[in-house]
């Protein structure tokens, strides 16, 4: 552009406005996330993972309880893990359904527990003698004399919870209330956050949900366990990781020499050598001898006779005395 062209008005505001929106992209305040104060309950992703792993350890214990307990072959997935409001999970659940409420000892607060009618009312065929095989629906909730024959199922799902969260903190799920409609559990506000662990149980031909809902402050305020149990379970698979490696270390095999270090000789007078000319090792009878591994120097000590053999007695470890 020549120097004397004079800028028309247009122009000039263009590059105005393009300095503004240059300046506005670089704007940190753009870059912000959004923070619900509402919501201050709400946990980080990394400690969503690690709910993930403990539940996902905590399916394969209880698909091995529930075979066992009523002898058919049972399969427990985890489905997923997620963060929503009291009201969202509430809303998630079937009605009329199978739900408890869980105390959560030391920790204030209460978790739901909740498993499908597609999959409670075949367990209770089976603990009756049958063989949970009916193709009847039922849609209605369980009474108390049902609920009385779920206890041995609810007391092995309660071990296994608290064995599974035994890695983090000790927390002690008791019973505390049960319900059917999920519109009448009032044990949380409705827009608290839970954490919503959903599993898929899968008992012969049966297949159904089971839904836990643990408040999200209880979890938020196990952060610091959480931490303490990744760092405690890296440093055990290190040492897992050194025995391993010192298994394997054990069958190797190794070259061990034994040398008496004297005085040095040069190519010439070793070429003029004679039978009958005595080579002074300049080596005392108590000094001690190396010993060498693969080449590399490791111990100090004396030839010795072992029956028939010669042997190599430590006196001490390189530079440290035995």
């Amino acid at each position: 552009m020549p120097p004397d062209r004079v800028l028309s008005q247009e122009e000039i505001d263009s590059v105005f406005r393009n300095l503004r929106e240059g300046a506005e992209d670089d704007d940190p305040a753009r870059k912000a996330q959004p923070y619900d104060f509402r919501r201050p309950d709400r946990i980080g992703k990394d400690q969503l993972r690690a709910i993930h792993l403990l539940h996902e350890n905590f399916a394969r214990t209880l698909a091995s309880s529930l075979s066992a307990y009523l002898r058919a072959y049972a399969v427990v997935n985890l489905v997923s893990v997620e963060q929503l409001s009291f009201m969202e999970f509430s809303q998630c659940l079937p009605s009329p359904s199978c739900m408890i409420s869980l105390s959560m000892r030391p920790y204030d607060g209460n978790a739901i527990l909740e498993i499908n009618p597609a999959l409670v009312f075949p367990i209770i065929e089976m603990l009756l003698g049958g063989g949970g095989k009916s193709s009847a629906k039922i849609s209605r909730g369980v009474t108390e004399i049902e609920q009385s024959i779920l206890e041995g199922l609810y007391r092995i799902v309660l071990h296994d919870l608290r064995a599974a969260w035994q890695q983090v903190c000790v927390l002690d799920f008791k019973i505390e209330d049960f319900e059917t409609e999920p519109q009448l559990l009032k044990v949380m506000a409705p827009n608290e956050a839970v954490v919503a662990i959903s599993m898929e149980v899968r008992i012969g031909e049966n297949a159904g949900m089971m839904n836990l809902g643990i408040p999200s402050i209880v979890v938020k305020m196990l952060r610091q366990k959480f931490d303490q149990q990744w760092s405690v379970r890296r440093t055990q698979a290190g040492e897992e990781e050194h025995s391993r490696v010192f298994r394997l270390l054990k069958t190797s095999s190794m070259k061990l020499e034994a040398r008496l270090r004297g005085a040095t000789l040069t190519v010439e007078d070793l070429l003029q050598l004679e039978p009958g000319q005595v080579l002074t090792f300049d080596h005392g009878l108590d000094k001690p001898i190396d010993c060498l591994i693969n080449g590399r120097l490791k111990f100090h000590g004396h030839i010795v006779n072992a029956g028939r053999k010669r042997a190599f007695h430590i006196q001490n470890f390189h530079g440290v005395d035995a």
